[in-house]
């Protein structure tokens, strides 16, 4: 099935409806990042920059063997999830760094998943656009993926979509991310009408990794914009943020109604989780989630 792609901000997935229609499961996963395996290997640690001289080189042998483990096993599941979404790092090579490297990650991300018996949503992550996003990257990035924030409905279940990436460093393109959150506001309003059962978040960089009160990290946001969007969130009716970009698994409870969930990577490992994806149950009252190894 062809990958997602949104347009006018909005996505239709096939075989979802408006109005509620009973339990469903879908797919959360993260950091299929293809091309990283290959820098962790050759790196002295995280910061390390020793690669980079020979990045044209690289390979992403790991990646396609994880990525299509998570197909066959999303595929052979006995019960059918509606969809999947990956949230972020689709591709390793920054787009403004390596753009031959990155179309190659593109064509195989493309051949990989177009496999994939379930729609996948794509969520833009900071390899995706570079980590100080330009016009030129952004516009690359919805050229090869679609809109870059966006909302779904599914079966009752109104989804937002957003790029974190506007919120970390929007120093380059400050009127996409000032569209971007007054698009928000709206959405949010939305979700606060009570029109849908539940309402969820889906974005790369977590609010936080383990707290909410936790000091700022490569991770997670700052910790004054983190308490404002989560008390936007939460004062919304937002049920579940999820999120990647930790290649850990993490996150936890905000407060009694909103859930923050950190989802550890499709490829790359950078802690003690094994590559995996989430399967999570969407019921009338309730959501729950559960991290599955490959």
């Amino acid at each position: 099935m062809p990958v997602c792609r949104a347009a006018g901000r909005t996505l239709q997935l096939p075989n979802c409806t408006e109005a509620w229609a009973g339990e469903f499961i879908f797919i959360q996963a993260a950091d299929c990042q293809l091309g990283m395996e290959w820098t962790v290997q050759r790196s002295e640690g995280f910061t390390s920059t020793s690669w980079k001289d020979h990045y044209q080189d690289s390979t992403w042998e790991y990646e396609i063997k994880w990525c299509e483990k998570f197909v066959d096993s999303v595929n052979s599941m006995e019960t059918k999830p509606v969809f999947a979404i990956m949230c972020g790092d689709l591709l390793d090579a920054f787009p403004e760094k390596w753009p031959e490297v990155r179309d190659k990650q593109y064509a195989d991300f493309q051949k990989i998943f177009k496999d994939l018996d379930v729609p996948l949503v794509c969520v833009c992550g900071n390899h995706d656009v570079g980590n100080s996003p330009t016009q030129q990257t952004v516009q690359k990035y919805r050229s090869d993926f679609g809109d870059d924030w966006f909302t779904f409905v599914c079966n009752g279940v109104f989804c937002i979509v957003i790029n974190s990436q506007y919120y970390e460093d929007p120093k380059f393109v400050p009127e996409i991310a000032a569209e971007q959150d007054s698009w928000l506001d709206e959405q949010l309003k939305i979700a606060k009408s009570g029109k849908y059962k539940h309402s969820l978040v889906f974005q790369h960089i977590p609010l936080y990794v383990d707290t909410p009160d936790e000091p700022k990290i490569y991770f997670n946001f700052l910790p004054e914009l983190r308490a404002s969007m989560l008390k936007r969130f939460s004062d919304s009716g937002i049920s579940k943020i999820f999120c990647g970009h930790y290649h850990r698994n993490g996150g936890g409870w905000y407060n009694e109604n909103m859930e923050l969930v950190v989802t550890s990577a499709v490829g790359s490992q950078l802690g003690g989780d094994k590559n995996g994806f989430r399967v999570v149950t969407v019921k009338e009252t309730e959501i729950s989630h559960e991290y599955v190894n490959l």
